[in-house]
């Protein structure tokens, strides 16, 4: 009976040991994209006919009023 209860308790011990991860950091995969950046890309969107003219102003002065 002994036999089965180590690994057993080894088994229990790593699965705990992924949720409470013993001082691992927390990664975020955020990128800052900058205003400049948002335009030129807004920009690009409307050269491209991907938005109307009306969409164009209220995404640029959605950015601004954001930042």
């Amino acid at each position: 009976m002994y036999r089965f209860a180590l690994p057993a308790l080894l088994a229990v011990a790593l699965t705990l040991s992924g949720c409470i991860g013993f001082g691992g950091r927390k990664i975020n995969n955020v990128e800052a994209v900058s205003i400049g950046q948002q335009l030129e890309d807004l920009e690009k969107a409307r050269q491209e006919g991907l938005l109307s003219p009306k969409e164009y102003k209220r995404e640029r002065k959605d950015i601004l009023k954001a930042n």
